[in-house]
């Protein structure tokens, strides 16, 4: 994960300690206990670092990395690693992402696909929304001839409590421009389903 802030900010960090203090204590632990002392500073930065998505702009960091190009076939960038944490339960959802997209007349670095996974991704999120928000800045952006994102993800809500399922996974899917073709919609999905190195 890139990170997008270079320093933790000391008033939240202590803002975020004390809430975290009240939390355990609430729930039943010994906030004085050796293994919880440090336990409130350590969660007050550790969730700093999950949403540091907040701070950056995605449509920035794709703006510094487009390149005229006349190649105007498919490019995948695919089994893309995220991490986020469910905006209903603040519990986290893992999985994969797989991004394509048809240049028209510019390509983008292709690190920054990622990148932008990684920014919408450390925010409160659903799954739904997650792939919505990367399919639309890129096809804003990049204004490409057509953009497809998919994401399987496994949701710690389903699987820590509710139903408790333990092999559910989760995939959404979102499709633009020349995706919306049967055709072309089709080879992204072989590709992203293939075994090619």
């Amino acid at each position: 994960m890139y990170n997008y802030f270079e320093e933790y900010d000391e008033k939240v960090t202590g803002e975020l300690q004390e809430n975290f203090k009240n939390i355990i204590e609430h729930l039943g632990e010994n906030v004085s206990r050796e293994g919880i002392v440090k336990t409130p500073e350590r969660a007050a930065k550790a969730m700093q670092f999950l949403m540091q998505g907040y701070s950056a702009d995605p449509k920035k960091i794709l703006e510094k990395a487009m390149f005229k190009e006349s190649y105007d076939e498919m490019v995948v960038v695919k089994n893309i690693e995220l991490y986020s944490l469910c905006e209903h339960h603040m519990l986290p959802f893992f999985g994969k992402a797989h991004i394509a997209y048809i240049p028209n007349g510019q390509i983008v670095g292709l690190s920054k696909l990622p990148r932008i996974v990684d920014v919408f991704a450390r925010r409160m999120q659903v799954q739904e929304r997650l792939t919505h928000d990367i399919l639309e800045c890129i096809n804003t952006v990049v204004k490409p001839k057509g953009v497809a994102v998919v994401i399987e993800a496994q949701h710690m809500c389903m699987m820590m409590r509710g139903v408790q399922k333990q092999n559910s996974v989760t995939t959404t899917s979102g499709f633009r421009g020349q995706f919306k073709e049967i055709e072309t919609r089709n080879e992204f999905l072989k590709l992203i389903t293939s075994d090619l190195k």
